[in-house]
Protein backbone atom coordinates (compact mmCIF):
# COMPACT_ATOMS: atom_id res chain seq x y z
CA UNK A 1 0.00 0.00 0.00
CA UNK A 2 1.59 3.28 -1.03
CA UNK A 3 -0.26 5.99 0.67
CA UNK A 4 2.07 8.54 -1.35
CA UNK A 5 -0.05 7.25 -4.35
CA UNK A 6 -3.19 7.88 -3.32
CA UNK A 7 -2.45 11.16 -1.95
CA UNK A 8 -1.65 12.37 -5.43
CA UNK A 9 -4.36 10.79 -6.76
CA UNK A 10 -7.09 12.79 -4.43
CA UNK A 11 -4.92 15.94 -5.05
CA UNK A 12 -4.94 15.52 -9.19
CA UNK A 13 -9.25 14.71 -9.02
CA UNK A 14 -9.14 17.90 -6.36
CA UNK A 15 -7.35 19.77 -8.63
CA UNK A 16 -8.34 18.68 -11.75
CA UNK A 17 -4.61 18.42 -13.01
CA UNK A 18 -1.39 16.65 -12.93
CA UNK A 19 0.50 20.08 -13.12
CA UNK A 20 -1.63 21.26 -9.90
CA UNK A 21 -1.42 17.61 -8.03
CA UNK A 22 2.62 17.85 -8.74
CA UNK A 23 3.25 21.33 -7.93
CA UNK A 24 1.27 20.34 -4.20
CA UNK A 25 3.02 17.15 -3.45
CA UNK A 26 6.33 18.07 -4.64
CA UNK A 27 6.66 15.92 -7.72
CA UNK A 28 7.00 16.64 -11.12
CA UNK A 29 4.30 16.58 -13.49
CA UNK A 30 6.09 13.90 -15.23
CA UNK A 31 6.61 12.13 -11.85
CA UNK A 32 2.99 12.27 -11.44
CA UNK A 33 1.91 10.66 -15.05
CA UNK A 34 4.24 7.96 -13.66
CA UNK A 35 2.90 7.40 -10.44
CA UNK A 36 -1.18 7.30 -11.77
CA UNK A 37 0.03 5.13 -14.16
CA UNK A 38 1.67 2.46 -11.98
CA UNK A 39 -1.47 2.76 -9.74
CA UNK A 40 -3.58 2.12 -12.51
CA UNK A 41 -1.30 -0.98 -12.96
CA UNK A 42 -1.56 -1.99 -9.55
CA UNK A 43 -4.95 -2.26 -9.14
CA UNK A 44 -5.87 -3.26 -12.92
CA UNK A 45 -8.37 -1.07 -13.80
CA UNK A 46 -8.22 2.86 -14.83
CA UNK A 47 -9.28 5.63 -12.83
CA UNK A 48 -8.55 8.69 -14.22
CA UNK A 49 -10.01 10.09 -17.15
CA UNK A 50 -7.16 12.34 -19.01
CA UNK A 51 -7.87 14.89 -21.20
CA UNK A 52 -7.38 18.76 -22.74
CA UNK A 53 -9.00 20.29 -19.82
CA UNK A 54 -7.19 17.73 -17.19
CA UNK A 55 -8.00 14.57 -15.02
CA UNK A 56 -11.30 13.80 -14.31
CA UNK A 57 -12.23 10.33 -12.23
CA UNK A 58 -13.48 7.26 -14.32
CA UNK A 59 -16.95 5.47 -12.67
CA UNK A 60 -14.49 2.86 -10.72
CA UNK A 61 -12.50 5.67 -9.80
CA UNK A 62 -15.25 7.49 -8.69
CA UNK A 63 -16.28 4.85 -6.23
CA UNK A 64 -12.85 4.53 -4.99
CA UNK A 65 -12.29 8.31 -4.02
CA UNK A 66 -14.27 8.58 -1.38
CA UNK A 67 -12.54 5.34 0.51
CA UNK A 68 -9.55 7.26 -0.44
CA UNK A 69 -9.95 10.06 1.33
CA UNK A 70 -11.00 8.15 4.60
CA UNK A 71 -8.28 6.45 4.49
CA UNK A 72 -5.73 9.43 4.08
CA UNK A 73 -7.94 11.36 6.83
CA UNK A 74 -7.40 7.89 9.39
CA UNK A 75 -3.48 7.97 8.20
CA UNK A 76 -3.42 11.69 9.30
CA UNK A 77 -5.05 11.25 12.52
CA UNK A 78 -2.30 8.09 12.96
CA UNK A 79 0.24 10.75 12.91
CA UNK A 80 -1.26 13.51 14.64
CA UNK A 81 -1.93 11.02 17.38
CA UNK A 82 1.64 9.53 17.29
CA UNK A 83 2.91 12.87 17.31
CA UNK A 84 0.66 13.91 20.35
CA UNK A 85 1.67 11.06 22.66
CA UNK A 86 5.61 11.78 21.71
CA UNK A 87 4.66 15.50 22.85
CA UNK A 88 4.88 17.34 19.79
CA UNK A 89 2.08 19.03 18.31
CA UNK A 90 1.71 18.69 14.05
CA UNK A 91 -0.55 18.17 11.95
CA UNK A 92 -2.85 19.82 8.88
CA UNK A 93 -6.06 21.13 9.52
CA UNK A 94 -8.15 21.99 6.05
CA UNK A 95 -11.35 24.56 6.90
CA UNK A 96 -14.38 25.19 4.29
CA UNK A 97 -15.52 28.58 5.25
CA UNK A 98 -18.07 31.34 3.86
CA UNK A 99 -15.97 34.03 2.24
CA UNK A 100 -17.13 36.57 4.90
CA UNK A 101 -16.09 34.60 7.62
CA UNK A 102 -12.63 33.63 5.91
CA UNK A 103 -12.40 37.25 5.57
CA UNK A 104 -13.36 39.03 8.87
CA UNK A 105 -12.94 35.57 11.65
CA UNK A 106 -10.22 33.73 10.36
CA UNK A 107 -7.58 35.36 9.61
CA UNK A 108 -7.05 36.76 13.67
CA UNK A 109 -7.95 32.97 14.82
CA UNK A 110 -5.73 31.59 12.53
CA UNK A 111 -2.70 33.85 12.96
CA UNK A 112 -2.95 33.61 16.76
CA UNK A 113 -2.85 30.29 16.71
CA UNK A 114 -0.15 29.27 14.51
CA UNK A 115 1.44 31.61 17.18
CA UNK A 116 0.61 29.29 19.59
CA UNK A 117 0.90 25.68 17.46
CA UNK A 118 3.31 26.51 14.93
CA UNK A 119 3.87 22.96 13.61
CA UNK A 120 0.02 22.35 12.24
CA UNK A 121 -0.97 23.42 9.08
CA UNK A 122 -3.99 25.47 7.90
CA UNK A 123 -5.57 25.18 4.43
CA UNK A 124 -8.41 27.61 4.39
CA UNK A 125 -11.58 26.74 1.52
CA UNK A 126 -13.69 29.49 0.83
CA UNK A 127 -17.24 28.90 -0.82
CA UNK A 128 -20.91 29.27 -0.72
CA UNK A 129 -22.58 26.84 1.82
CA UNK A 130 -23.75 24.19 -0.63
CA UNK A 131 -20.20 23.61 -1.58
CA UNK A 132 -18.82 24.02 2.15
CA UNK A 133 -21.42 21.25 3.00
CA UNK A 134 -20.43 19.41 -0.38
CA UNK A 135 -16.97 19.20 1.10
CA UNK A 136 -17.53 18.18 4.46
CA UNK A 137 -19.88 15.33 3.28
CA UNK A 138 -16.89 14.51 0.71
CA UNK A 139 -14.32 14.68 3.94
CA UNK A 140 -12.22 17.52 1.97
CA UNK A 141 -12.20 19.41 4.37
CA UNK A 142 -12.04 18.93 8.55
CA UNK A 143 -14.31 21.69 9.47
CA UNK A 144 -17.11 24.20 8.06
CA UNK A 145 -17.67 27.50 8.86
CA UNK A 146 -21.06 28.49 7.86
CA UNK A 147 -24.37 28.96 8.54
CA UNK A 148 -27.40 26.56 10.64
CA UNK A 149 -30.20 25.08 8.14
CA UNK A 150 -32.01 22.47 9.18
CA UNK A 151 -31.35 19.16 7.96
CA UNK A 152 -28.30 18.98 10.35
CA UNK A 153 -25.97 15.79 9.74
CA UNK A 154 -23.00 17.37 11.44
CA UNK A 155 -21.92 18.37 15.00
CA UNK A 156 -23.24 21.54 15.61
CA UNK A 157 -21.04 24.56 17.42
CA UNK A 158 -22.66 27.47 17.04
CA UNK A 159 -20.91 30.62 17.67
CA UNK A 160 -22.73 33.87 16.62
CA UNK A 161 -26.06 36.05 15.35
CA UNK A 162 -25.91 37.57 12.68
CA UNK A 163 -28.49 39.62 11.71
CA UNK A 164 -30.08 39.82 7.76
CA UNK A 165 -30.37 42.99 6.37
CA UNK A 166 -32.25 44.62 3.36
CA UNK A 167 -29.62 46.32 1.14
CA UNK A 168 -30.75 49.39 -0.90
CA UNK A 169 -29.21 51.96 -3.32
CA UNK A 170 -28.49 55.70 -1.86
CA UNK A 171 -31.55 56.91 -3.35
CA UNK A 172 -34.38 54.47 -2.74
CA UNK A 173 -37.41 55.92 -1.37
CA UNK A 174 -36.93 53.75 1.99
CA UNK A 175 -33.64 54.96 2.01
CA UNK A 176 -33.83 57.36 4.28
CA UNK A 177 -37.57 57.44 5.67
CA UNK A 178 -37.65 54.27 7.53
CA UNK A 179 -35.51 52.43 10.40
CA UNK A 180 -36.82 49.23 9.24
CA UNK A 181 -37.29 47.57 5.81
CA UNK A 182 -40.58 46.00 6.19
CA UNK A 183 -39.40 42.48 4.96
CA UNK A 184 -42.82 41.59 2.47
CA UNK A 185 -41.93 45.14 0.50
CA UNK A 186 -38.89 42.87 -1.50
CA UNK A 187 -41.71 41.37 -4.12
CA UNK A 188 -42.18 44.45 -5.29
CA UNK A 189 -38.46 45.32 -5.74
CA UNK A 190 -35.69 44.63 -8.48
CA UNK A 191 -34.05 42.08 -6.22
CA UNK A 192 -30.59 40.59 -6.61
CA UNK A 193 -30.08 37.52 -5.62
CA UNK A 194 -26.89 36.25 -4.33
CA UNK A 195 -25.03 33.53 -5.30
CA UNK A 196 -26.39 32.66 -8.60
CA UNK A 197 -29.57 31.70 -6.10
CA UNK A 198 -27.95 29.42 -4.09
CA UNK A 199 -27.93 31.47 -1.14
CA UNK A 200 -29.53 29.07 1.45
CA UNK A 201 -29.33 32.09 4.15
CA UNK A 202 -31.69 34.32 1.93
CA UNK A 203 -33.15 30.85 -0.21
CA UNK A 204 -34.33 29.96 3.34
CA UNK A 205 -35.62 33.22 4.34
CA UNK A 206 -38.00 33.59 1.49
CA UNK A 207 -38.80 29.98 1.76
CA UNK A 208 -40.20 30.68 5.42
CA UNK A 209 -41.82 33.73 4.53
CA UNK A 210 -44.01 32.24 1.66
CA UNK A 211 -42.24 35.45 -0.03
CA UNK A 212 -41.31 35.45 -4.19
CA UNK A 213 -39.59 38.72 -5.17
CA UNK A 214 -38.86 39.32 -8.57
CA UNK A 215 -35.49 37.94 -9.09
CA UNK A 216 -33.97 40.78 -11.97
CA UNK A 217 -30.15 40.42 -11.37
CA UNK A 218 -28.13 36.99 -10.24
CA UNK A 219 -24.52 37.21 -9.11
CA UNK A 220 -22.10 34.70 -7.71
CA UNK A 221 -20.15 37.53 -6.43
CA UNK A 222 -21.46 39.22 -3.03
CA UNK A 223 -18.97 42.28 -4.68
CA UNK A 224 -20.87 42.67 -7.88
CA UNK A 225 -24.16 42.50 -6.02
CA UNK A 226 -23.32 45.41 -3.60
CA UNK A 227 -21.76 47.27 -7.12
CA UNK A 228 -25.29 46.71 -8.79
CA UNK A 229 -27.00 47.85 -5.67
CA UNK A 230 -24.84 51.24 -5.44
CA UNK A 231 -25.77 51.69 -8.94
CA UNK A 232 -29.18 51.45 -8.62
CA UNK A 233 -29.97 48.21 -10.32
CA UNK A 234 -32.58 46.89 -7.32
CA UNK A 235 -31.80 45.71 -3.89
CA UNK A 236 -30.91 42.31 -2.16
CA UNK A 237 -30.90 40.75 1.61
CA UNK A 238 -27.90 39.99 2.89
CA UNK A 239 -26.45 38.76 6.41
CA UNK A 240 -24.93 41.26 8.25
CA UNK A 241 -21.11 40.06 7.94
CA UNK A 242 -21.03 40.03 4.41
CA UNK A 243 -21.31 43.76 3.89
CA UNK A 244 -18.57 44.44 7.34
CA UNK A 245 -16.06 46.87 6.08
CA UNK A 246 -17.61 47.31 2.20
CA UNK A 247 -17.16 50.83 0.97
CA UNK A 248 -19.88 50.65 -1.57
CA UNK A 249 -22.28 53.43 -1.22
CA UNK A 250 -25.75 51.51 -0.27
CA UNK A 251 -28.24 52.05 2.71
CA UNK A 252 -28.25 48.60 4.58
CA UNK A 253 -31.59 48.80 7.42
CA UNK A 254 -32.81 45.98 9.32
CA UNK A 255 -35.90 43.68 8.25
CA UNK A 256 -38.93 44.02 9.56
CA UNK A 257 -39.84 41.05 11.16
CA UNK A 258 -36.24 40.61 12.12
CA UNK A 259 -34.26 38.30 10.64
CA UNK A 260 -31.21 36.48 11.65
CA UNK A 261 -28.82 33.29 11.41
CA UNK A 262 -26.84 31.28 13.23
CA UNK A 263 -23.40 31.19 12.44
CA UNK A 264 -20.73 28.05 13.75
CA UNK A 265 -19.26 25.38 13.41
CA UNK A 266 -19.82 22.11 11.42
CA UNK A 267 -17.77 19.03 12.01
CA UNK A 268 -18.40 15.29 10.96
CA UNK A 269 -17.54 14.02 14.37
CA UNK A 270 -15.38 15.55 17.32
CA UNK A 271 -15.25 12.33 18.83
CA UNK A 272 -12.90 11.32 16.00
CA UNK A 273 -11.08 14.37 14.51
CA UNK A 274 -7.53 14.00 14.86
CA UNK A 275 -5.88 16.04 17.51
CA UNK A 276 -4.93 19.20 15.44
CA UNK A 277 -8.47 19.39 14.20
CA UNK A 278 -9.95 19.56 18.11
CA UNK A 279 -7.30 21.92 18.99
CA UNK A 280 -8.05 24.23 16.04
CA UNK A 281 -11.86 24.03 17.21
CA UNK A 282 -11.15 24.50 20.70
CA UNK A 283 -8.68 27.23 20.09
CA UNK A 284 -11.77 28.93 16.98
CA UNK A 285 -14.77 28.75 19.88
CA UNK A 286 -13.07 30.39 22.77
CA UNK A 287 -11.69 33.35 20.28
CA UNK A 288 -14.89 34.07 18.84
CA UNK A 289 -17.42 33.41 21.32
CA UNK A 290 -15.68 36.67 23.10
Amino acid sequence: MDLRKYEVFVRAIDAGSFSKAAEQSGYTPSGVVHMMNALESEIGFPLLVRGPRGVTTTENGQKLLPILRELLRWNEQFRQTAAEINGLETGTVTIGAYSSIATHWLPKVIKTFREKYPHIEIHLMEGIRQEVDEWLSERRVDLGFFSYQEPMPYEWIPLKTDAMLAVLPPEHPMATQLAAYPLSACQEEAFIMPALGKDDDVVELLKKTGLTPQICFSTLENYAALAMIECGLGMSIMNELITKGRQNNVVMLPLDPPKSITLGIAVPSIKVAAPAVRKFITYATSILKE
